[in-house]
């Protein structure tokens, strides 16, 4: 005989709480958003309504409680498609946000490793190689000198433009600059 005793197969009660702390999480999520995005996210209109009050909302209690509400409301609708389009959002930006570390790479490498220049090149053929040298002398100097960073800017975005310029369709996989930098 089983001495075990039989449970519901309800959640228990912190579950239903993590539950919908998740759900509220994401109605923050929700107020995070800028209005494109918040548009093309399908919600119910009250759901919409309490997401867009809570964004107007400053003080501190009044938010906390708006955002219960928003909570409140996420528990009528499916979560999985909001969290599936947030998510693809942040990983568009966790990919815009290593593609300028690439880029801010390069730009160090190339100003402090003569031979990364030959390197740069030989990766993006499409670099006008003089602008190039002429933006890292130029950048040198400025450090010398103290001025402003304007050739340092210049240098990172023309380090961009050729970056993205050149397609990752007409890049060989073993092209120096197509490997992981460490």
């Amino acid at each position: 005989m089983d001495d075990t005793p039989d449970f519901d197969e309800a959640p228990s009660k912190s579950q239903r709480k993590r539950d919908m702390d998740a759900l509220q999480d994401i109605g923050e999520e929700l107020t995070q958003l800028n209005e494109q995005q918040l548009a093309s996210v399908e919600l119910p209109e009250s759901l919409r309504d309490a997401v867009l009050a809570a964004r107007a909302m400053k003080r501190n209690e009044a938010r906390r409680r708006q955002m219960q509400y928003v909570g409140k409301l996420m528990r009528q609708v499916d979560p999985v498609p909001i969290r599936a389009k947030i998510d693809g959002w942040l990983s568009v930006s966790a990919e815009h946000t290593a593609r300028l570390h690439r880029i801010e790479r390069w730009r160090e490498r190339l100003l402090a490793e003569p031979a990364a220049l030959a390197e740069f090149i030989a990766a993006h053929p499409v670099a006008d190689s003089q602008q190039l040298r002429t933006l890292i002398r130029n950048t040198e100097q400025e450090r010398e000198r103290g001025k402003p960073p304007k050739n340092f800017r210049a240098l990172f975005q023309m380090i961009r433009d050729v970056t993205e310029a050149q397609s990752p369709l007409n890049v060989p996989e073993n092209a120096p600059g197509n490997q992981p930098e460490a």
